[in-house]
């Protein structure tokens, strides 16, 4: 015999905070700026954009919920991320990550790569590696901010870290769009990087069960 819910339960569900169906949104749209040309200059593996910021090619950016004071607890397990090397480029070229995660690099050119940062945030060297050696190669990054990561062998190469103290955030859409869900509710400051000099911020209230509009002029 099939057990059937009375259908006002089912409703209640649906739309409760803690209903299977329920989700928490932010979504919106960030100004992103213009594409730029990459300038090397005359120092090795010192790369600018336009104005000296570091933005990511194509211009993305990053939406993330950050608490009014303290922080969101560590996870339970260690988060892992990837950062491939692909086509002489890396396949996201731009990757938040929380405090403590550890990011692998594997290689899927046929070819050697060798990825380093000299970023105070997060200073490191891979050495040359190809494809088929394991463990893959991987690093924990385990203090905010913003890591530039460069190939030894490729110096066109360029990727972005955005280390975060927050396990709630997204990469936009190219156009700039967003979306933010599986949010907490509460009082917190909703953030987007946009780049090494550009850090929007507005308070928000969230609301459980809720879907928000947010756009970052």
């Amino acid at each position: 015999m099939i057990s059937r819910l009375p259908f006002a339960y089912i409703a209640v569900l649906a739309i409760s905070p803690g209903g299977v169906f329920a989700d928490t949104v932010i979504e919106g749209r960030v100004e992103l700026p213009k594409a730029t040309t990459v300038t090397v200059v005359n120092k090795r593996y010192q790369v600018v954009t336009k104005g000296g910021e570091i933005t990511s090619n194509p211009p993305q950016g990053v939406v993330y919920l950050e608490k009014l004071d303290g922080k969101f607890p560590a996870p339970a397990t260690q988060p892992v991320a990837q950062m491939a090397q692909k086509n002489l480029a890396f396949v996201t070229p731009l990757l938040p990550v929380q405090v403590g995660t550890k990011v692998e690099f594997p290689n899927h050119d046929d070819a050697f790569h060798n990825i380093f940062s000299f970023s105070p945030v997060k200073r490191f060297d891979l050495g040359r590696y190809r494809p088929e050696e394991r463990p893959i190669p991987s690093q924990v990054f385990d203090a905010p901010g913003i890591v530039t990561l460069r190939c030894d062998i490729h110096e066109h190469m360029r990727g972005l870290i955005l280390v975060l103290e927050t396990p709630h955030f997204t990469v936009t859409k190219t156009d700039g769009t967003y979306r933010l869900g599986g949010l907490p509710a509460g009082h917190y400051k909703l953030k987007a990087w946009v780049s090494s000099t550009r850090v929007l911020e507005r308070a928000v209230d969230v609301k459980a069960g809720a879907t928000q509009k947010i756009d970052f002029p």
